[in-house]
């Protein structure tokens, strides 16, 4: 129960950070326009790093909007108002101000946390709170007097005095906690370039779970101070050394998750290479072009295990290779072309060329390595399945691909009878249903998915790929039928 609400967490969390690479374009522009100045000897170039800037420097109250709307069981605009109230209540009662005049002191003597308190993980707090209340509250009928106020005008009502409630707490919990995460990402930090190999690992490591956003708010964010990409794009910060916890993915995704995709599709059985190259190719062309890696991830994570951990090891090794050497480029929403080209003409972006040439080495090795690991220990990497587990079913094409592909996933799933509820992310059908042993799972790879993976007792992922959501949106055409 904790691990799915988790993952529906880390899923919510996608939503605010989509909004990034339109901070990413907006910045990547200006800079490239006036990468010395940074705006000062340009008006137009001011202009987008500022609209740049206004969504970077607000990220904790996207993830408060973006967490509390996820999370609700609806996704309604009272969810999101909520989410907004909580994260205004707790950062305007914990403010360093506010704080200096409840234990009557000068501000300057003020715990330094409270200067902090703005930041991603109280934004994702506030947004669990608001959407909690609404969960609670949005259907709550009150009496005839105080009837304006019912469902769901009482949610942000609620959300704001639970927030107090929170608030006292954060009072006295804060500092410790804050100074905890300080000292934790220190200690990495401390590492140097091993430290930026150490996360790398477990972030790959963790993606699976989702729970790899918690890891990044730490580094990426400005949680306990590290705040690696927005230090990136707004210029403060260190040459060489800030983006270290961003530069090595990008030899990762450019270049060895595409060679790695290569490899599996050479590897795959004659009769099987058409179907693993439409699902492999186009993973590749994701990962290289936007930096989503999960099409080619979840294609091997669960196929053959061994690849992923060895993916893993390779993407510290790539982070340890581009902080030894202060190779940095950044991204604003993944490490993929779109982000290098807008980033390398950033102020902090140091040789960022020589991670294409880095990529291409690590492109060389994860060819290579992969092709090795398939054949010497038969991994059933896509298009080495065998015969009976799974044969290629007939997809259609345009228009009618999508609805054809969910109508034949729904049946396969049991139906109304056997779906419960029907969610998705960035590339998985995220599912609750009543019985398992109802699905029919080899029918549902028939349709061409990257895989399917048990949750619990009654959770089904399907790993549909950056579609999903045509597919879910045809789901739900089926489901109001």
């Amino acid at each position: 129960m904790v691990m799915k609400y988790l993952q529906r967490l880390g899923k919510s969390l996608m939503l605010p950070v989509a909004v990034l690479p339109a901070a990413a374009i907006l910045m990547g522009i200006g800079y490239w326009i006036d990468p010395h100045n940074w705006g000062e000897g340009s008006a137009v170039a001011a202009f987008l790093i500022k609209s740049g800037g206004a969504i970077i420097d607000n990220l904790p109250i996207l993830f408060a909007v973006g967490v509390a709307l996820g999370l609700a069981k609806e996704r309604d605009g009272s969810a999101a108002l909520s989410g907004l109230v909580a994260y205004l209540v707790i950062t305007t009662l914990l403010a360093s101000g506010t704080v200096a005049m409840l234990k009557g002191i000068d501000v300057e003597a003020v715990d330094p946390s409270f200067g902090k308190i703005g930041n991603a993980f109280v934004g994702i707090i506030s947004g669990i709170v608001a959407s909690i209340c609404y969960n609670r509250f949005h259907n709550v009928k009150l009496p005839d007097a105080l009837a304006f106020f019912s469902g769901k005008r009482l949610v942000p009502i609620m959300t704001s005095f639970f927030m107090i409630l929170v608030s006292v707490i954060f009072f006295f919990v804060w500092p410790p906690v804050y100074g905890a995460l300080v000292s934790f990402g220190k200690s990495i930090a401390d590492l140097g370039s091993i430290g930026a190999g150490i996360y790398g690992f477990f972030n790959r490591l963790l993606i699976p779970t989702g729970l790899h956003h918690a890891l990044n708010s730490v580094f990426w964010f400005d949680v306990a101070g590290i705040n690696d990409i927005g230090n990136f794009w707004s210029g403060e910060g260190v040459k060489g050394v800030t983006g270290m916890y961003q530069a090595g993915f990008f030899p990762i995704m450019m270049f060895g998750l595409p060679a790695a995709c290569l490899a599996m599709y050479h590897t795959a059985k004659t009769h099987k290479k058409k179907v693993a190259a439409s699902l492999l190719m186009a993973a590749a062309f994701a990962s290289f072009l936007t930096g989503v890696t999960e099409p080619v991830e979840f294609a091997f994570m669960f196929l053959a295990p061994v690849l992923y951990i060895v993916h893993a090891a390779l993407t510290g090794l790539s982070l340890i290779i581009a902080s030894t050497f202060q190779w940095t480029a950044g991204f604003g929403f993944s490490a993929g072309l779109i982000d290098f080209i807008l980033s390398s003409k950033l102020p902090l972006a140091n040789m960022p060329y020589m991670l294409l040439l880095q990529g291409l080495v690590f492109g060389v090795i994860y060819y290579f390595l992969f092709r090795f690991l398939i054949v010497k220990f038969d991994l059933k990497t896509p298009g080495r399945e065998d015969d009976d587990e799974t044969e290629a079913g007939t997809i259609a094409t345009g228009r009618e691909k999508f609805a054809v592909m969910a109508k034949e996933i729904y049946e396969a799933l049991g139906g109304d009878e056997n779906v419960l509820s029907v969610d998705n992310c960035i590339t998985r059908l995220r599912l609750e249903l009543k019985d398992l042993k109802k699905v029919d799972q080899e029918r549902i790879k028939k349709t061409g998915v990257m895989g399917i993976k048990e949750v619990g007792t009654n959770g089904l992922q399907v790993i549909v790929g950056t579609n999903v959501q045509f597919v879910a949106d045809e789901i739900a055409k089926i489901r109001k039928k």
